[in-house]
């Protein structure tokens, strides 16, 4: 699961990266929790609770089956 979650951030961080962010795998749990760092501008933004849920927790539990919530570490 952590390979096709990576695929799919890859597809976001062009997004983020545009606007001076990043973000960075840090775990993927067995019950399908994705940890994630935002990083750059993200990392103090005040939508990156937003970016966070509407962006990149809508994607992965849409397209990786087993994903559930991502939290922001």
């Amino acid at each position: 699961m952590k390979e096709e979650v990576a695929k799919v951030l890859e597809r976001v961080r062009p997004i983020l990266q545009r606007d001076g962010g990043d973000v960075e795998l840090v775990d993927v749990s067995e019950d399908g929790v994705v940890s994630v760092r935002l990083q750059g501008a993200c990392k103090g933004c005040p939508g990156a609770a937003m970016t966070l849920k509407a962006v990149i927790e809508n994607l992965l539990v849409k397209e990786v089956e087993g994903v559930k919530q991502v939290v922001g570490v």
